[in-house]
């Protein structure tokens, strides 16, 4: 047994540095937190405006667009459809604006954290830390500052699933971006392209599609995420999960899972479908 003598405690600090910070900047919470709800609203209502047969005939089209399949797309329908023939649609749309919202936010974070990271290697020394902690932590710990602060509800859902959700896009546009090739800079700046102009016109569409698999990766892991994040009142179809569990209801539980899973690799194939149509020809990136 480890000795008593050695023991130490942080909790009673930590809890004092929480009352502190929702007394001094209680306003500050309560505005950004009516911020973040008003956003997810507007977007919850315009999914809910879009009726459910323009959203699965938009899906077909698209993928069929993308990939020329039409059993892809047909598949990607159906499993839409599903959501619908289950009772979910409505609840599948709440936890969509939940993901989109997380995933905005997100991407307007990590984006230019992965820039900065990719142009300045003290920034980049700085993050990967921070980036390798955020992803080694269980999930269910980004519940408790978002708690903490925000209490329960759909916004400190949102705001843990962007803690969860933004190591991806970060680590992958810093990847994107130093991967692309130095002789195509090296031209660039010879033809006489500023810093600024070699980053926008050379580096970030090159490395585009590294960061679209960020955007996928984000999306996906915001949607696991949103349903962990109904243990605190995020709603959706992870509350429909969550209370299958405590009450047994496989039957339900399964609908609603199924339900997460067809979200899940109808949102996957349309983003890595736009992933490749960012691809390069080939020997252009080399």
């Amino acid at each position: 047994m480890f000795p008593e003598f050695l023991h130490f405690h942080v909790a009673e600090s930590i809890d004092l540095f929480v009352k502190w910070l929702t007394v001094a900047w209680g306003p500050f919470f309560k505005y950004f937190s009516n911020f973040i709800l008003g956003f997810l609203i507007h977007i919850k209502d315009l999914l809910l405006f879009i009726p459910w047969w323009l959203w699965i005939s938009g899906v077909g089209i698209i993928s069929w667009w993308q990939t020329r399949r039409v059993i892809t797309a047909l598949s990607l329908m159906a499993l839409l459809m599903t959501i619908g023939l289950f009772g979910l649609w409505t609840v599948a749309m709440e936890t969509l604006a939940i993901v989109l919202t997380s995933v905005i936010m997100a991407l307007i974070i990590g984006i230019p954290i992965g820039v900065a990271a990719a142009e300045f290697r003290q920034v980049s020394a700085i993050v990967k830390p921070l980036l390798d902690v955020m992803q080694t932590m269980p999930s269910f710990v980004y519940l408790i500052p978002a708690l903490m602060l925000f209490g329960l509800g759909k916004v400190p859902g949102v705001i843990a699933t962007v803690i969860y959700a933004v190591p991806p896009v970060v680590r992958l546009t810093e990847l994107g971006i130093r991967q692309v090739s130095s002789s195509i800079q090296e031209a660039a700046l010879a033809f006489g392209a500023t810093r600024w102009q070699l980053l926008r016109e050379v580096r970030l569409p090159l490395a585009m599609p590294s960061i679209l698999a960020g955007v996928n990766q984000t999306t996906m892991m915001a949607l696991a995420m949103v349903v962990i994040a109904s243990m605190i009142g995020a709603g959706g179809l992870g509350e429909k999960v969550l209370v299958s569990i405590n009450r047994m209801a496989v039957g339900n539980g399964f609908e609603a899972g199924m339900a997460v899973v067809a979200l899940a690799i109808v949102i996957d194939r349309l983003t890595q479908g736009v992933a490749r149509h960012w691809q390069p020809p080939e020997g252009i990136s080399k």
